[in-house]
């Protein structure tokens, strides 16, 4: 039996022992407070995807158990404990839990970056239940990915990367979490698609499931071949867009880990110049984009940026979105550029240049 029968074969039967029915599906739709006409559509896409992993395996002999679980046995559970004097102590806490994967032999592990930014240690549990520390090997925030590698040797299979190019909507995957079978959870693309964060980060072509998994940080994104095709990010209520927006997750795709894999290995970070950084937090809203925050000590805060601020312009374009935003300042050049914003606060318009700064600067990223 080839390995993807294997591995169909083994999500089948995570499914079956969950007895994961469309009873159950709308009683966890219930429990995530979504509205009977978004269970009916999450309950119809992870019904579909039950199907099909049945479907895939059907007339296959039943496969040893040990290929599925070896698959899952690279995903780790990852802790980390941050200093409260960490630049983002107050937005992600000092005390964070999240999933990781190892991906080589020698216990390199990808995860989702904002788990381990700052922190000033961090361990993982691996599938058999067993604590290691690591060593924090890189963080990207580009992408958005976080690199640790065990400080001593361990005995786990590395997932293989595979190609998130060829994941499309309607693709059936595998979402799981620190935990081995009983954390996973069939899956459905329902989008790809840019997205934009209020913390200054653009993702091209990012993964969107449904319906949405709970522990998605740092989770895997798993194909029907039992490789890695993208890794948790978040939890988001449009993961499916239009007028009835249906909720699930956001997955970082892994090829955009494959080029800049080996600078962050080698020096923790990925070669080349760093994006201007201005520090401000947006939000969209009727097509304005509204600043709720400034981070503190920061170039647009040093500017005079404040809070309930609205971003017009930029440069004398106009911005009407995060994405637009993100894409004028970044086109001014490179770290330490001047972004010419025009903002709107109360009834008057103002002229704010900020001196952009270096965000990897402006962290603790080596706190002791």
């Amino acid at each position: 039996m080839t390995q993807r029968n294997w591995w169909l074969t083994q999500l089948a039967s995570v499914s079956i022992s969950r007895k994961t029915t469309m009873r159950n599906v709308l009683d966890n739709c219930k429990h995530k407070g979504l509205t009977t006409p978004l269970q009916r559509v999450a309950a119809s896409w992870l019904s579909s995807c039950l199907l099909f992993l049945t479907l895939s395996v059907s007339g296959a002999a039943v496969a040893d158990d040990s290929k599925g679980d070896e698959i899952l046995s690279a995903i780790v559970g990852v802790r980390a404990e941050v200093p409260i004097t960490a630049r983002t102590a107050a937005a992600l806490g000092t005390e964070r839990q999240g999933s990781g994967v190892v991906i080589d032999e020698d216990g390199l592990i990808v995860t989702i970056g904002y788990l381990i930014l700052e922190a000033s240690r961090v361990e993982v549990t691996l599938a058999d239940s067993l604590t290691v520390p690591v060593n924090i090997v890189a963080y990207d925030h580009d992408t958005g990915f976080g690199l640790l590698r065990t400080v001593h040797p361990i005995d786990t299979t590395p997932m293989k990367l595979g190609k998130s190019a060829d994941v499309e909507e309607s693709t059936q995957l595998l979402i799981s979490g620190y935990g081995g079978a009983a954390a996973a959870q069939p899956a459905i693309v329902v989008s790809r698609r840019v997205f934009a964060g209020y913390w200054e980060y653009l993702l091209e072509n990012a993964i969107f499931t449904a319906p949405p998994y709970r522990n998605f940080g740092g989770a895997a994104l798993v194909s029907t071949d039992g490789e890695l095709m993208g890794v948790g990010s978040l939890i988001v209520g449009d993961a499916v867009q239009g007028q009835q927006q249906i909720p699930g997750n956001m997955f970082v795709p892994i090829d955009i880990l494959k080029p800049i894999l080996k600078d962050l290995v080698t020096s923790g970070r990925a070669s080349g110049s760093s994006r201007p950084w201005l520090g401000v937090y947006t939000e969209e809203f009727r097509e304005r984009l509204f600043v709720t925050r400034v981070a503190d000590q920061g170039p647009a805060a040093k500017a005079g940026i404040e809070t309930g601020d609205i971003i017009v312009a930029v440069d004398g374009q106009e911005v009407a979105s995060m994405e637009d935003f993100y894409r004028r300042v970044w086109a001014q050049g490179d770290a330490g550029t001047q972004a010419a914003l025009t903002v709107l606060r109360g009834s008057k318009l103002m002229n704010i240049t900020v001196e952009s700064g270096n965000r990897y600067e402006w962290l603790r990223l080596n706190p002791v």
